[in-house]
């Protein structure tokens, strides 16, 4: 038998909050023992962890302090976050404690000085937070309709916005993306959900798919807008992406974002349970190699192009989880929640992501994520 055990806040471990089900913003120690789920906090913490936690035992530290000193005839004062893991570890005689990669390296090292066994997560800590309940997927939805009103917002300012010498100006002064990025956080923010690092991008700046986009937003050139917010409240993501193009497209540009709504349509076709992630995503290059797009790296000026990243990743507390669209990914479960996110990205002409989200079931899969995909506004 294997006790697992994480130190962190909430705030920090996405774990814990699973455990939690409320913030905690100090460390705090975790212990999941034989289907007990046990907190270790301060009596700062204590009654509002017992009263409203998850957890099926709450212990306030000082108190825990005496009783496993009595146990192991030491002071209080000697008896730290190593001592109560090893007490709890030796009570239910476990073989092991298992910790999670990101588990502070000082607290691992004194574990190990108290010769307690101890072994490394490399895989999912919680490989039970990838299959989504009903409460979590309605928490998923409700961020995915929050990020409606942020491409409302986009999409009626590139709709007003003027063209003058190949630059957009919104109510007489340029929009940037900067100040477009600032609306539709505040218009999430608004809603209860806050969105950090949302992608605004124009021409060569979106073919660096996590640029996040900066100066003068162009006519004609296109635009990605990836809006991923956080809820507030239940620490759920949501994370959509559309592109889009103010002015007049040209023939590469319409044939760039119908290829990669094709594949995105492409990919829906393999999801569904029991099919594997490296599947969909393969379904995706297939269909763009199909249609003449293709991947490689220019030497000379140092860039990849084409499709250049996974096709989707997993969504819940964190915004990448597992499980995942990739080469890599493994099979997929009914109650996964995924994203589907194509994208082609070519300097000089442009680039383009369509993202949407969907839970996998028994035969197919549901969105959870719904906006238009008309991309020209003239």
């Amino acid at each position: 038998m294997k006790i697992k055990c994480i130190y962190a806040s909430t705030d920090r471990s996405s774990d814990a909050f699973y455990l939690s089900g409320i913030t905690v913003p100090d460390s705090f120690l975790s212990l999941l023992i034989c289907g007990r789920k046990i907190a270790v906090v301060s009596q700062l913490e204590y009654a509002r962890v017992k009263a409203h936690s998850k957890f099926s035992e709450v212990y306030e530290i000082n108190a825990l302090r005496k009783e496993v000193g009595n146990k192991m005839n030491l002071k209080p004062s000697r008896i730290g976050v190593p001592e109560i893991i090893s007490y709890f570890q030796k009570s239910v005689r476990a073989e092991s404690v298992l910790i999670p990669y990101d588990f502070p390296s000082g607290l691992s090292h004194s574990l190990q000085s108290l010769k307690l066994p101890i072994e490394c997560s490399d895989e999912p800590f919680l490989k039970e937070r990838a299959v989504k309940n009903k409460s979590e997927i309605a928490h998923i939805r409700a961020a995915n309709k929050a990020i409606v009103c942020g491409f409302d917002v986009a999409k009626s300012a590139l709709a007003h916005a003027k063209i003058k010498n190949k630059k957009l100006y919104l109510d007489g002064m340029l929009l940037t993306s900067e100040r477009l990025r600032d609306a539709i956080d505040l218009s999430v923010f608004e809603r209860g959900f806050i969105a950090q690092s949302t992608i605004v991008a124009c021409g060569n700046q979106a073919c660096d798919p996590h640029q996040v986009g900066a100066g003068a937003l162009k006519a004609n050139e296109l635009i990605i807008i990836d809006i991923f917010p956080r809820c507030k409240k239940s620490g759920y993501y949501g994370d959509m992406t559309r592109t889009f193009l103010k002015g007049v497209a040209s023939d590469e540009q319409k044939a760039l974002v119908s290829a990669v709504k094709n594949a995105q349509n492409e990919a829906f076709l393999k999801i569904k349970q029991r099919v594997k992630g490296s599947t969909v995503h393969a379904s995706v290059v297939a269909s763009f190699e199909k249609q003449g797009y293709h991947t490689g790296q220019d030497l000379k000026k140092d860039f990849f192009y084409g499709f250049i990243h996974s096709t989707g990743h997993g969504l819940g507390l964190d915004i990448h989880e597992s499980p995942s669209l990739s080469p890599k990914g493994t099979y997929l479960k009914a109650g996964h929640v995924i994203t589907v996110e194509p994208g082609l990205y070519y300097p000089n002409v442009g680039a383009c992501r369509i993202e949407d989200v969907v839970l996998v079931t028994q035969t197919g899969y549901q969105k959870l994520s719904k906006y238009p995909y008309q991309w020209l506004i003239r």
